[in-house]
């Protein structure tokens, strides 16, 4: 059965039509909205990327929180053995070893006719010469002998080298007793007072902060080297300052700078690295050390400043 197309149904298929088109038109619409542009891409890219960057930089901020204050890496210590003379008398020869058997010969006692001869050659000669004797009998003039020749200082051979308390020299830069002392505690350098009538050895520390006063009454256990001042400065009335505000008695006594180990230690190695920029190998080559303390990094820093050397080593 065929139907009959009317005006009413052709108006109703064209608006049908038009809905469908309207319809697809809008959802297009909708489609090029939700599509993702270069601009978002770039946005995003930018975005995730500084959000990466903060993460890792957090993550770094907590594991250097957890860690602590990095230390510097601990130097290995270089040790000194200086030439000394211990208990042996100066202006007498050295001790010797025992005469082997195949050397008792050579000194059995010589017979009568060999006296006389060496008697004879004896009043006839000119002159005399004077030298030193194997006794442990007193001195009675101090003669042209060989000697000993070990330096004064601890006992034993040791290397013929100059001792770091005699080669080394420190010094500082201050304005106040207050400047002076930080460069001093920073260091952990101790301010020491002794003779006078005493027996004890007073030192000061905190010296910047809260001067505390400390008494040795055993100076022989005292190991560590100490510096005093050679030439009038200044900052002797910082120390003299500085003692007193500890609580240490001055009148008489000899002040001093303590300094620990691990200071000593790394003027060592700075000693030695400067040498060998200027091309000397070994610390028995140098005749003087200066040092001088600087600001530097978080505090205070000693830096060699000039340096003589032995001549003929």
């Amino acid at each position: 059965m065929a139907s009959v197309v009317t005006p009413e149904n052709e108006s109703a298929a064209q608006s049908r039509a038009e809905s469908i088109d309207e319809a697809a038109l809008k959802r297009q619409l909708e489609r090029e909205q939700l599509r993702i542009s270069k601009f978002d891409i770039v946005t995003s890219l930018f975005l995730s990327l500084i959000l990466f960057i903060g993460a890792f930089v957090l993550m770094m901020f907590i594991i250097w929180l957890l860690s602590g204050k990095p230390k510097p890496r601990p130097l290995a210590p270089l040790i000194e053995n200086p030439a000394g003379r211990g208990e042996n008398p100066e202006g007498f020869e050295r001790d010797f070893e025992p005469p082997g058997a195949e050397e008792v010969e050579e000194l059995t006692e010589p017979t009568l006719a060999d006296t006389i001869e060496a008697v004879t050659d004896a009043v006839s000669s000119v002159a005399a010469s004077l030298t030193t004797t194997d006794t442990n009998a007193t001195a009675s003039t101090s003669g042209t002998g060989a000697g000993d020749s070990r330096p004064p200082g601890p006992e034993g051979e040791g290397d013929d080298i100059i001792p770091r308390w005699e080669r080394w020299e420190l010094q500082f830069t201050a304005k106040n007793p207050n400047e002076y002392a930080k460069q001093l505690d920073f260091h952990r350098i101790e301010l020491g007072a002794f003779g006078g009538g005493q027996n004890t050895i007073d030192t000061a520390s905190n010296l910047s902060t809260n001067p505390t006063k400390k008494t040795n009454t055993n100076p022989p256990s005292e190991e560590r080297i100490y510096f005093s001042w050679k030439t009038q400065t200044p900052l002797i009335q910082y120390d003299r300052q500085l003692l007193g505000q500890a609580g240490v008695q001055l009148q008489g006594r000899n002040i001093v700078r303590f300094i620990d180990a691990e200071l000593e230690n790394v003027l060592a190695h700075a000693e030695l690295e400067y040498a060998k920029s200027k091309s000397y190998q070994s610390v028995t080559q140098i005749a003087k050390t200066v040092f001088e303390c600087k600001a530097g990094g978080d505090g205070y820093v000693f830096e060699v400043v000039s340096q003589r050397y032995r001549k003929g080593k």
